[in-house]
């Protein structure tokens, strides 16, 4: 399936947390991770709303021993956690809430070394597509955000409406979760081995 390429964001930096979403139009969403005073790490997510201007999507505090810690975003606060549960019925993937109070499913792909992203319905709505590591003006690209447009994503959304957000906001506590089994299945797709 051809994905529009305005629906693809090339994500940069091996470390989501100090990386940037861009597609034509340009940087869309960047994560900037300090260290405050007292030694916590804390990644904070921007959209993109005009030239030189940005909004606080989120902020990720991390805990002090660098796992999951808590997010917040607006005036709500959770713990990383749930963004990531495990669900039991499938090896690898992780769960959570949306704004819209459905489940949302990140999971390892059955056919590819993408993560998809699907909807309470099991449909895919969102992939992430690890790349070999690609130089673009704005840095150098590690993976791709792919968004299909069915159901919840359709032909008149654009790539920052509410449907998307879900991906952006979760999508980071996960691939950290995750990122040693998306750098080896990188180094696998890299190296020309199958799986």
């Amino acid at each position: 399936m051809a994905t529009p390429s305005d629906d693809i964001l090339s994500w940069t930096n091996q470390d989501p947390r100090e990386s940037q979403l861009f597609n034509s139009w340009g940087v869309l969403y960047r994560f900037q991770t300090t260290v405050n005073p007292n030694g916590q790490s804390v990644t904070t997510l921007w959209r993109s709303i005009r030239t030189n201007k940005e909004d606080r999507v989120a902020k990720l505090e991390w805990a002090a021993n660098g796992g999951l810690g808590r997010i917040v975003i607006g005036k709500n606060t959770l713990p990383m956690s749930d963004l990531v549960l495990a669900d039991p019925r499938i090896y690898g993937s992780r769960v959570f809430n949306g704004p819209d109070g459905q489940q949302y499913r990140w999971r390892p792909s059955t056919t590819s070394s993408d993560i998809v992203l699907q909807d309470a319905n099991g449909a895919v709505i969102a992939f992430f597509r690890p790349t070999h590591p690609t130089r673009y003006q704005i840095g150098d690209v590690y993976g791709e955000l792919h968004f299909i447009r069915t159901g919840r994503l359709r032909n008149s959304d654009a790539p920052t409406n509410y449907g998307h957000g879900y991906c952006y906001r979760y999508a980071l506590p996960f691939l950290r979760d995750v990122q040693p089994e998306v750098k080896a299945r990188r180094e696998r797709i890299c190296s020309g081995v199958s799986f």
